[in-house]
């Protein structure tokens, strides 16, 4: 599923997107395949592929007081800056090489605001984010009289009412769609939304953790021995079109409910909406739905056999995509979710009732 402009459908409020935010990779628009000619986050199949693509596509190597990451900019996030990338939106053990394009990250509600002129949502040229590291190592910007960050159109915001903080990570494009820009919400904070002037008219797309996981430890790609990352349960993505409205999805991550298969989370999802908005309810609360279940009466089945639900957000108003504890009855009170193992809720009879979970994920047996 591309991850183009997320467009409603009138009267079904669906995703002309195919789009579920699911896999990404230094390589991610060509190493997933078998999901979807529609779907540009496919599953990796095929290893010698995958490492071709991983490499640096700079003719120079990075060396010091070369393609330096501008710190101290406003607006820029550095992404882990002792790694090889060294600050830039780009896996960590890809390098900044002179020649290349290298993406940034933003400040949580802005989005990146420089790329190569003229590309469009085509691979190899989709990679070609950020800024222009020269032959000589020298850092410059595609857009000279344009902001490295701009503010996006302010419509969503990410609440979290489940007590641990929440990672939201959202993927780099145009980039190598890595679940790299972090969110941590312990509350709330608004979630970047771009409007329709964003590269190729381009969605923002978000990996939702579960509860107690730091950005540092979520907004990566992980390995599927913890259900964070790449295998994070649930997936969000959101634009606003030329008209003013904007777009906003949930859904499950299909490679959650391939790799996690009848486990549901301990956390649920739902968009709320402060006006007249169209494709409510739109959830995900495992407590009450079995496994891989989006409650709405519009919801539809994306790439990788995911379902997923779309809200339509009038010019004017705001959406919240609101994350919960499944079980809220134990939640209100005082449900505590532990990273590993157990997790202690109230037992009317015996105070507490201890209840197996794996990395915060119930486990039904």
């Amino acid at each position: 599923m591309r991850p183009a402009a997320l467009r409603a459908v009138v009267g079904s409020a669906l995703l002309g997107l195919a789009a579920q935010p699911v896999l990404a990779s230094a390589a991610h628009r060509h190493a997933h395949q078998h999901y979807s000619n529609n779907h540009t986050h496919h599953h990796g199949h095929e290893v010698d592929e995958t490492l071709e693509l991983l490499k640096p596509r700079g003719r120079l190597v990075n060396r010091s007081g070369q393609c330096a990451f501008p710190e101290g900019e406003s607006g820029l996030v550095t992404i882990t800056p002792g790694s090889l990338n060294r600050g830039w939106a780009m896996s960590p053990d890809q390098e900044c090489t002179a020649g290349s394009y290298c993406p940034f990250a933003c400040e949580p509600g802005m989005v990146m605001n420089q790329w190569k002129d003229g590309t469009s949502y085509q691979y190899p040229e989709s990679l070609d984010g950020g800024l222009y590291c020269d032959e000589s190592g020298t850092i410059q910007k595609p857009f000279p009289h344009e902001p490295y960050c701009v503010n996006g159109v302010g419509t969503v915001n990410a609440v979290n009412n489940c007590g641990d903080v929440v990672a939201f990570c959202q993927t780099v494009l145009p980039g190598n769609e890595a679940m790299l820009i972090p969110t941590s919400v312990s509350s709330s904070s608004v979630i970047a939304v771009p409007g329709p002037s964003y590269w190729d008219s381009t969605a923002s797309h978000f990996y939702i953790n579960p509860p107690g996981f730091s950005t540092e430890e979520a907004c990566v790609w992980g390995t599927g021995s913890d259900a964070i990352g790449n295998w994070s349960p649930y997936v969000a993505g959101a634009n606003q079109d030329s008209t003013g409205n904007t777009y906003v999805k949930i859904g499950y991550n299909p490679i959650y409910t391939g790799d996690f298969s009848g486990i549901k989370p301990s956390f649920g999802v739902k968009i709320e909406c402060d006006g007249d908005c169209n494709g409510l309810p739109c959830s995900i609360d495992p407590s009450t739905a079995d496994f891989g279940v989006v409650f709405s009466a519009e919801s539809s089945t994306g790439a990788g056999g995911a379902d997923f639900c779309v809200v339509t957000v009038p010019e004017g108003a705001t959406a919240n995509i609101i994350v919960f504890t499944a079980d809220e009855s134990a939640g209100a009170q005082g449900c505590r979710s532990h990273h590993y193992f157990v997790q202690l809720c109230p037992d009317y009879d015996f105070g507490f009732d201890v209840v197996l979970v794996y990395d915060n994920f119930k486990h039904t047996e």
